[in-house]
């Protein structure tokens, strides 16, 4: 690979710096992406000593070899044909396809009543506990805001919208705050969709793992046991629903709810959207749990079941004379996550299909129309893919930042420091542009060739990207799901946001001293 030095680490730094300062990351990544290809296409390699030319010219008739207008033109065209292709590899294409086709699954286990009905359930158990006068009311429906957060992981707006529509009435009668509520909804969301990463998440991961690893579920899923953040806020909301033992800015919300009856801050003002808060089922359908719990349950059993499938051939390889046990784990280890994701979440769409069809909940004609709505829900996310792939390509083919970044912090930079400062970064980001995904998008082709370069724990750095990006999500104030929590909740954003940061903090915190720990001590 050519060594393009410090121009390596112009597209990656150009599209953070626009990400932070624009708060658009669509715009930043594909600028980024352009800048590299004029890069590449004006400095090409040199055939005889096999190095980028500007390392025979000037600082001015390198820029002008990059900025001149033959070279803009050229540059661009090879920037359309780098997005074009993204599609050229069939891993990166499933991957697309499944989160698209997931907006579909989401709408319609909405429009069946699927989602209600659920709600409608949990209710009907928590009207009979509170009959009971129980002193442990107030813990028992906290815990179970954060369980149904944790258990709807196919999708982090629908689990914290759910979460908000379902428990605000209760969590009102029982004086307990709308900043608790928005908090549990918020920290029991994203943290349960990156550990449990059978869903859109999971395949973005693994499509940015592909260009590097022929097992990309294997690396995601053996990195999970480092991905401390996320099981730190999970346990952290646990801790404090248990031990009634609030702290900060939460501690003055809940005493002032408890005390004052006052669910709001003087002077706060809810953020609320009723189209958001409300669930939509098809007028006339009878809402039942039955048409969310089938379809999502399917998908996830699907996504093992196809991972023994496609990696069945290479257990019966590698492992004839092993048991049948160990065949299916390593089958599992090492079979195609795409393929798993995709044919999941298919089976999953034909099954809703077939399934609300024989209960007359939808026709043909509705369901194509659904599914097509659903796509184009999720069309920016899967935009948001094909410039992910697209830069780390670039990042990592192309120009060798991973390895020029390597490189240079041999000089100085400790092994062991490597997946701390990759989770600082990644927080940064994260907080910043108020996106994991972005930062996973731009992190990841760093983080894996950094850590490969420096004989780094890859899976801890590979943890270090998701954890800090969830992290620095959760801090932010113009994150998507911190915006939704807020809105589900009723909260106010601001009160929010201050009553979650120490949390954060003290997970994010306590992560970082394990990543320094780990890193040192193995």
């Amino acid at each position: 690979m050519a060594d393009y030095g410090i121009l390596s680490l112009v597209p990656p730094v150009i599209a953070i710096i626009l990400a932070i300062y624009t708060r658009q990351v669509f715009v930043s990544l594909l600028f980024g992406i352009w800048l590299g290809w004029l890069v590449l296409t004006g400095l090409p390699i040199d055939p005889v000593t096999e190095a980028p030319v500007f390392h025979n010219m000037g600082f001015f008739e390198a820029v002008w070899r990059v900025l001149n207008p033959v070279n803009l033109w050229e540059g661009s065209i090879n920037t359309i044909q780098a997005l074009v292709d993204v599609f050229k590899d069939a891993g990166n294409t499933r991957t697309i396809m499944f989160s698209a086709l997931v907006g579909a699954l989401i709408l319609f286990i909405q429009r069946s009543g699927g989602v209600e009905g659920f709600i409608k359930r949990v209710n009907i158990f928590l009207e009979k506990y509170e009959k009971k006068k129980s002193g442990n009311n107030r813990v028992v429906v906290q815990f179970l805001a954060w369980l149904t957060g944790l258990l709807i992981f196919v999708e982090s707006s629908i689990s914290v919208l759910t979460v908000g529509a379902l428990y605000r009435p209760v969590f009102d009668k029982l004086k307990i705050s709308r900043e608790k509520l928005a908090y549990l909804a918020d920290s029991s969301s994203a943290p349960s969709s990156i550990i449990l990463p059978f869903n859109g998440w999971g395949a973005f991961i693994m499509g940015l793992l592909a260009t590097d690893f022929v097992n990309p579920f294997g690396m995601m899923m053996g990195a999970m046991k480092y991905n401390f953040y996320p099981f730190l806020a999970l346990i952290l909301a646990l801790i404090l629903v248990f031990s009634r033992k609030d702290y900060g800015p939460m501690a003055k919300a809940e005493k002032r709810a408890r005390e004052e009856g006052k669910l709001l801050a003087d002077g706060a003002q809810p953020m609320i959207s009723e189209e958001l808060t409300e669930v939509k089922t098809k007028e006339g359908v009878i809402p039942r749990s039955r048409n969310m719990v089938f379809p999502i349950a399917l998908m996830v059993l699907m996504m093992p079941v196809m991972l023994i499938y496609t990696g069945w051939g290479a257990a019966m390889e590698k492992m004839a004379d092993a048991s049948v046990w160990s065949k299916i784990f390593f089958a599992i280890g090492n079979g195609s996550g795409s393929t798993s994701v995709l044919t999941a979440v298919l089976v999953s769409l034909i099954f809703s299909m077939i399934f609300y069809g024989a209960q007359r909940i939808m026709k043909i004609k509705e369901m194509v129309d659904l599914t097509l709505k659903g796509i184009g829900g999720l069309m920016p996310l899967a935009i948001l893919m094909m410039f992910a792939f697209a830069i780390s390509s670039l990042c990592k083919n192309d120009l060798g930042t991973g390895q020029y970044v390597a490189s240079v912090a041999k000089e100085w930079l400790s092994p062991a420091l490597v997946p701390f400062l990759i989770f600082l970064v990644s927080c940064f980001i994260a907080f910043s542009t108020g996106t994991s995904w972005g930062t996973f998008a731009i992190m990841m082709a760093i983080a894996v060739p950094m850590a490969k370069e420096m004989d780094t724990n890859v899976y801890m750095a590979i943890a270090a990207v998701m954890g800090g990006g969830v992290f620095g999500d959760h801090c932010s104030p113009i994150s998507d799901t911190t915006i939704l929590s807020s809105m589900a909740s009723a909260s106010d954003h601001i009160d929010h946001v201050r009553t979650q940061l120490p949390y954060a903090l003290t997970a994010g915190s306590v992560a970082a001293i394990f990543y320094l720990l780990v890193g040192y001590f193995g």
